[in-house]
């Protein structure tokens, strides 16, 4: 097992790398690779503050994308094994270290715009197999998690595998999320079901504001999360944010001075 204690740019014999060009990072990091062919990727800008990466196989993937706006950090313990998938998107905040699974080649996708409370699990797996004695097949394969744009999770709420969750819902205090959700709605429960539909939802915090004073303040309105809830849309399938692929999106993740190389030669050329 390779263990790397700084979050820097890496590269290993077995063909383990991280993809960071931001500032050099050693606190509260931990980054351990089991297998080969691995692949973490952070944006520069990323607000890193906790952060452990396990990869338990081969060929994983683990994409965190920057940080542009005001957020709580971002505190991750996240699993990823053989063949298997995990993207954060922009924007994301975590309250405390949120726990992210993704193995036997399925994947967790994160949306932009996420509020993770504190501990809170996001597991495409159950860890451990549960097998049906009759027939000896599987009963808990591991399949994938999408979580949408603007999502709120309260404390420890778990998500489980093959559920997705629409933009901008809210999963409740201790909900157990085992089957998909609406856009826009409120679920809550164990295991979680809605009980709310065409919900938005701000992140100012009311703990200061006085009674009967306006909500949402000016400004505060993320216009484009305030949705009817579509019942007969895909839940499965909700809007997330795929990474850029511009040329400008791709040099983020270069080292600063082959960035400063590169505008160098395109001035000069002008």
């Amino acid at each position: 097992m390779q263990q790397v204690r700084k979050l820097e740019r890496y590269k290993d014999d077995q063909g383990n790398e991280i993809v960071y060009a931001g500032e050099v990072r050693e606190e509260k990091i931990d980054i351990r690779f089991k297998g080969s062919n691995n692949t973490l990727v952070i944006a520069p800008d990323a607000d890193i503050k906790d952060l452990l990466v396990i990869f338990t196989g081969d060929n994983g993937h683990i994409e965190i994308e920057r940080t542009t706006k005001r957020r709580a950090g971002l505190r991750f313990e996240l699993r990823c094994g053989h063949e298997s998938k995990i993207r954060v998107g922009e924007n994301v905040g975590c309250a405390g270290r949120t726990f992210l699974s993704a193995v036997e080649g399925v994947s967790v996708t994160i949306g932009a715009d996420v509020m993770f409370a504190k501990n809170i699990e996001v597991r495409a797996d159950d860890t451990h197999p549960i097998y049906d004695v009759r027939s000896q097949k599987r009963a808990n394969p591991s399949k994938s998690i999408v979580v949408g744009e603007h999502v709120w999770i309260a404390k420890h709420a778990v998500v489980m595998g093959g559920v997705t969750i629409g933009n901008g819902s809210v999963i409740g205090f201790r909900s157990i999320v085992t089957s998909s959700v609406p856009n826009n709605c409120i679920a809550v429960g164990a295991p979680a079901r809605v009980v709310r539909r065409n919900i938005a939802w701000e992140r100012p915090e009311v703990v200061s504001r006085r009674p009967g004073e306006q909500h949402p303040r000016p400004g505060e309105k993320s216009e484009q999360y305030w949705n009817l809830t579509d019942d007969d849309a895909a839940a499965d399938a909700p809007v997330v944010r795929s990474k850029p692929t511009s040329q400008r999106a791709v040099a983020r993740y270069l080292p600063a001075s082959v960035r400063r190389a590169a505008r160098k030669y395109r001035s000069a050329k002008k």
